[in-house]
C-alpha cells in the first residue's frame, strides 16, 4: 500500500512539474514587440506626468495579451543617434529574440544640433552616408556623427540579425493648429523615414500621413483638444490614442507581417 501511495504521489509530482514546463515554455514562446522612439512614444515614466502621453502607452490595449508582450522602451528626448550612442539601443537588442518586432519612431528631436551644450542630439539630414566628426560638449569627447538615415539602417540591421522583424513609422505630426486654422506641412523626416524601409526592404506606417488625413478633416478646435497647452508638440491622453488607434490602422494594411494576427 505505501508502495502504491508513494507511486501516485510521484506521479503527481511529475504532472506538475511537466505541466508546470508547458506554461514556462508556452509564456517564453509568446513574441515581443517592442516600440523604440521618443517622447511622442513614451513620456517620462509613460504615465501621464503633466497630462503629456506618448501613444506607446495606449497602443498595448489594441493587442491580445494572451497571444504577445507589448514593451515600451522610448525615451524622451533621444533621436535615431543618442538612442543608440547612449546605450539605450544596446539595452533593447540584447532582449530581441527571433520572432520578435520592433518599431521604430524617430525625428523630432533628430533637428537639433549636433553639438550645443544642451543635448548634443541632432543627426545629420537626410539618409545619406556622409558622416562628420564633432566634439561633444555632453560627453567631452569627439564623436562621429551620421544621417538619420544611417542610424534608421543601423537599427533595421540589428533587428534583422535577430531574426527580428522591423517596423518603421514615420513621425507623428506636430500640433498643426496656426491662427484658429489647421495647417498641415510637409515633414522631411516622414518622407526619409520612408525611403529607408523601402530600400531596405521592411514594413513601414505612414504615421505622419494617416494623422494628418485624420487632423484635415476636423475643425482646429477639435485638433487643439489632442495636444496639450504646454508645446506644439506632445499630445495629451486623446491625442495619444488617436495616434495610437492610427498605428494600428496603418498596420493593418501590412497584409504580409505577421503583427497584425496579434491584434485584439
Amino acid at each position: 500500500m505505501k508502495s502504491a501511495k508513494k507511486y501516485l504521489s510521484l506521479t503527481l509530482i511529475g504532472a506538475f512539474i511537466i505541466f508546470s514546463s508547458c506554461i514556462v515554455l508556452k509564456k517564453q514562446d509568446k513574441p515581443t514587440l517592442f516600440l523604440i522612439g521618443d517622447s511622442t512614444v513614451k513620456n517620462g515614466k509613460g504615465t501621464g506626468d503633466g497630462a503629456l502621453w506618448g501613444w506607446g502607452s495606449f497602443i498595448g490595449d489594441l493587442f491580445d495579451s494572451e497571444k504577445i508582450y507589448v514593451e515600451n522602451d522610448a525615451l524622451g528626448g533621444t533621436s535615431s543617434r543618442t538612442y543608440q550612442s547612449n546605450g539605450l539601443w544596446d539595452a533593447v537588442l540584447a532582449k530581441v529574440k527571433k520572432g520578435d518586432f520592433v518599431m521604430m519612431q524617430f525625428g523630432h528631436n533628430d533637428s537639433s544640433p549636433l553639438d550645443d551644450t544642451a543635448r548634443a542630439r541632432g543627426t545629420i539630414k537626410g539618409i545619406g552616408t556622409e558622416s562628420r566628426e564633432i566634439y561633444n560638449p555632453i560627453k567631452k569627447k569627439r564623436e562621429v556623427v551620421y544621417t538619420y538615415g544611417w542610424y534608421l539602417r543601423k537599427f533595421i540591421s540589428d533587428i534583422k540579425a535577430k531574426g527580428a522583424t522591423a517596423i518603421v513609422c514615420s513621425p507623428v505630426p506636430r500640433n498643426p493648429v496656426k491662427e484658429d486654422a489647421v495647417v498641415l506641412a510637409n515633414d522631411s523626416y516622414a518622407g526619409w523615414a520612408a525611403e529607408v524601409a523601402k530600400a531596405e526592404k521592411v514594413d513601414f506606417i505612414p504615421l505622419n500621413q494617416i494623422i494628418k488625413d485624420k487632423y484635415g478633416a476636423l475643425s482646429a478646435a477639435k485638433v487643439k483638444t489632442f495636444f496639450t497647452e504646454k508645446d506644439h508638440t506632445h499630445t495629451n491622453e486623446t491625442g495619444a490614442k488617436l495616434n495610437a488607434a492610427a498605428v494600428v490602422e496603418g498596420l493593418k494594411k501590412l497584409k504580409k507581417n505577421k503583427l497584425h494576427h496579434y491584434l485584439k
